[in-house]
């Protein structure tokens, strides 16, 4: 009779657990490496968007507005929802005279504003555009795995021509 040789099997007991750890491990960073990177981009798009419908929203209210310009930017929430990194705080709005250069003062309303953009002695006091910029919004990532990456977004800048400003004939 021949002795029973010992099989490999019993060698290679939990080699399958652990190749499967290490594939699971991987697969799972690279997806949510790439859902950070979704994130990422969704932020920088609606970084774009707010800043788009501030300067909209600048152009045709009045300058006294500025927080409910900001609030419907933000499409009428103080933060975003899925975005809690572009908040009122990283929106700046000025306005503009012909010439870019920043209105030192003011008019007084909407109709003022009229007057002054045709009226040549007070054309440094007319507003022609409205420049809006968001900056100073970094994106961070939400699953800790990666919370070493902090990655600062580029300032989002738009300059509309002034429409009303807020005028309405009575």
């Amino acid at each position: 009779m021949r002795a029973a040789t010992p099989s490999p099997l019993p060698r290679q007991r939990g080699a399958a657990a652990v190749e499967f750890a290490l594939v699971a491990l991987l697969f799972f960073t690279l997806l949510f490496a790439v859902l950070e990177f979704g994130r990422m981009l969704y932020i920088y798009n609606t970084l774009q968007e707010v800043t788009r419908r501030a300067a909209r929203e600048a152009v045709v209210r009045w300058v006294d507005q500025g927080a409910a310009i900001k609030t419907l930017a933000l499409f009428g929430g103080a933060a975003l929802p899925a975005g809690p990194e572009i908040t009122a705080a990283n929106i700046s709005i000025q306005y503009l005279r012909k010439d870019g250069t920043e209105v030192a003062s003011l008019p007084q309303d909407p109709g003022d504003n009229l007057s002054a953009c045709g009226d040549i002695t007070r054309t440094a006091n007319c507003i022609y555009s409205v420049r809006v910029a968001v900056d100073g919004v970094s994106y961070g990532p939400m699953t800790s795995m990666f919370s070493f990456l902090n990655i600062a977004l580029p300032p989002s800048v738009v300059v509309m021509h002034a429409e009303s400003l807020g005028f309405t004939v009575n």
